[in-house]
């Protein structure tokens, strides 16, 4: 992983971008490349580009170009097929001078133009400038792994892994939160591209290529979901074939992602399924002694350990663990924002920033990780619970309804109050509608309605008439009506929650804060074609989630790792806060909530924030509603946001330039 950041110019009689303002976006993010820097300027274009070097640690320095310098690129990521491609390129003429994957960037797109992102197995956000043309080129990896914002000012066209780079290259944008982008937020857990949380900022959506040149820009997909349903590509084959090509096509992503690369790779290794399952594929394709990494809660309710220790003695690992408490993540909470760039409804990220910070004190630069499995092969609750509710919509009358809510919650036998609650507030919630897109996802974005009564008036009025649900499901793709139930789900789940929220906030943010690159064995393009063609049985089966992961991995696992229940990840939200172990709130709180810096951001009406969070105070011991937790925890990610991102300038990192191809001629 890197940081890449750059200016192009949109029209005729303006000057070229400056050294000093490439520099100082490249400086911005040093976080993601400390390990060397490089700059690009012509009349028309600049590129910047902060290098984590894990592939040709020797050469490779960006940005890179083809033979005759027309064609330049920053790169961000990985092309884990960059050796089978390189061979394809090399027998029709083009000649490489490094060994990187990056250099395969430039001569894929002369030889196959935007269709050479198709041809990439791998997670990347790139631009690529042609000189000739006077046109710049742009992509994203199909699922957002990495990140790519946009802004134009005064002519230009600004662009870069994060934001702060955007502000450190032109301070003349606009310091300002977005409406829309902190509605979506507080409706979706999470911004959908292209939407942003700051005004006049944009990201590029995943999976698709944006050509800017004097004739206009134009966005199209190089990767675009699919579900087939009796045409062609639907898997054909037996439970037990599933199985087999399954385990097949992860172990084939599992080994690229293990074996490409010049640094050792590590593992997370979380104690569920999907972490265990890419921990021991990963041993296997590097043999020897495998280095792994787990993150341990002082709260019990949180806390994994004895699946994790399970499956450390297993790999007989070198294992290493941080222990999480709630005052550690109040304590790193405005640096885990500070890289997060966005409100967050939950803490999650905060113990994800601590255990990144172990890697890179344990001398790792690269982690497999097993994000993508729940999302490609059907394992989170909702997916169990609109499955369940639908057939309640269904099935008005039916016995069969108070036993499916107690298979899918056996607490819920324990507690008739709490079956009868379960079923009224949530499962019995708009049931008439269980033909209707959203339908499984309508309980969450109803959740954060406690967040949104903290708004301001006019945020409150701008809510209702926007319909941010309502424009999402307006732009679903043309083959979702065909889909399953299940698909649909899962096409929504992915749009909404995977890049924006946990490969963003809890992914890429959380890792490259300490310099840490992540790789995703379960979102390689073949693993997720597979997953998408599987029947829905072969995912969820009844209500047996990810039924043909915990097949597989039957050899692989200890038994009681292979077929737990799914526990979703979770930290102490609230109670961080309000509770930490020593009993002291951390000293930034005063100063986010106080009356002036609520009104400062604008976002919260501060009656209404200072109540919540003398609510909470009085609560301290205390377990709190989900809506509390939510609540408190987007109040205070976003007045830190505010705190952070719009009242200072960005931190510019001073560093000596490694690469610098100025082709600016002197007037």
């Amino acid at each position: 992983m890197c940081g890449i950041a750059g200016v192009i110019n949109l029209r005729d009689g303006l000057p070229p971008p400056t050294v000093e303002q490439l520099e100082a976006m490249a400086g911005a993010l040093d976080h993601r490349g400390p390990d060397e820097r490089g700059v690009y300027r012509d009349a028309w274009a600049g590129l910047a580009h902060t290098r984590l070097s894990i592939i040709d640690l020797s050469r490779g320095q960006q940005p890179l170009s083809n033979e005759d310098g027309s064609l330049w690129v920053v790169f961000n990521g990985e092309i884990f097929n960059y050796l089978e491609l390189r061979e394809e390129l090399q027998a029709t003429g083009h000649r490489f001078g490094t060994a990187s994957d990056t250099e395969v960037v430039v001569h894929a797109f002369e030889e196959w133009g935007t269709q050479a992102f198709e041809r990439f197995d791998g997670q990347f956000a790139l631009a690529l400038w042609d000189a000739r043309e006077r046109r710049a080129i742009f992509a994203r990896d199909p699922f957002g792994i990495h990140p790519l914002h946009f802004a134009e000012q005064a002519g230009r066209l600004y662009f870069a892994s994060e934001v702060k780079a955007l502000f450190a290259g032109a301070p003349e944008l606009p310091r300002e939160l977005d409406p829309r982008g902190l509605i979506e937020t507080f409706t979706f857990w999470s911004i959908v591209p292209p939407q942003s949380v700051f005004r006049g900022v944009h990201e590029l959506r995943p999976g698709t290529v944006r050509i800017v040149e004097a004739s206009g820009t134009r966005d199209a997909w190089h990767f675009a979901a699919r579900y087939p349903r009796g045409e062609e590509g639907r898997f054909r084959g037996s439970f037990d074939d599933a199985v087999a090509a399954t385990r097949e096509a992860l172990e084939q992503a599992t080994r690229l992602r293990a074996l490409r690369a010049d640094v050792p790779v590590a593992s997370y290794l979380s104690g569920g399924l999907d972490s265990s399952l890419v921990a021991a594929l990963g041993q296997r394709a590097r043999g020897g002694k495998l280095t792994t990494f787990s993150m341990r809660f002082g709260d019990a309710e949180y806390d994994e350990t004895d699946f994790q220790r399970l499956m450390v003695r297993r790999l007989e690992s070198d294992h290493h663990e941080v222990v999480i408490a709630r005052r550690d993540i109040a304590e790193v909470f405005p640096d885990v924002i500070r890289h997060t760039e966005r409100p967050v409804l939950r803490t999650a990220p905060a113990p994800l920033f601590l255990l990144s910070r172990l890697v890179r004190e344990s001398g790792i630069k690269v982690v497999l990780t097993g994000e993508g499995a729940d999302e490609m092969f059907a394992g989170y609750d909702l997916f169990a619970e609109g499955k369940v509710r639908r057939f309640w919509g269904r099935q008005p009358t039916s016995t069969w309804r108070p036993r499916l809510l107690q298979r899918l919650y056996p607490y819920l036998a324990r507690s008739p109050v709490a079956q009868r609650a379960m079923a009224e507030k949530f499962f019995g919630r708009d049931l008439a509608r269980y033909r209707e897109p959203g339908f499984a996802h309508g309980p969450r974005w109803h959740s954060t309605a406690s967040v949104r009564r903290l708004l301001t008036p006019e945020l409150r009025a701008l809510d209702r008439r926007l319909d941010v649900v309502g424009a999402l499901l307006a732009d679903l793709p043309a083959p979702f009506a065909s889909w399953t139930p299940l698909a649909q789900d899962q096409y929504l789940e992915i749009r909404t929650l995977l890049g924006g929220y946990l490969l963003s906030s809890q992914g890429d943010r959380m890792l490259m804060a300490h310099s840490v690159e992540g790789r995703f064995p379960f979102l390689d393009p073949a693993v997720a074609r597979l997953a998408d063609s599987l029947p829905d049985a072969y995912k969820l089966h009844v209500l047996d989630e990810k039924h043909v992961l915990k097949r597989l991995a039957g050899d692989l696992l200890p038994e009681a790792v292979a077929q737990r229940h799914k526990q979703p990840y979770r930290a102490p939200d609230a109670l961080a806060f309000v509770a930490p172990e020593d009993g002291r709130v951390p000293a930034w709180l005063d100063g986010v909530l106080s009356e002036t810096a609520l009104r400062e951001a604008g976002v919260f009406e501060p009656q209404a924030a200072q109540a919540l969070w003398q609510k909470c105070r009085r609560r301290r011991d205390a377990a709190f509603s989900n809506a509390d937790n939510m609540a408190l925890t987007a109040l205070l990610s976003t007045q830190l946001l505010h705190a952070e991102l719009l009242r200072r300038p960005p931190a510019i990192a001073p560093r000596p330039l490694q690469t610098l191809v100025d082709r600016v001629l002197p007037p």
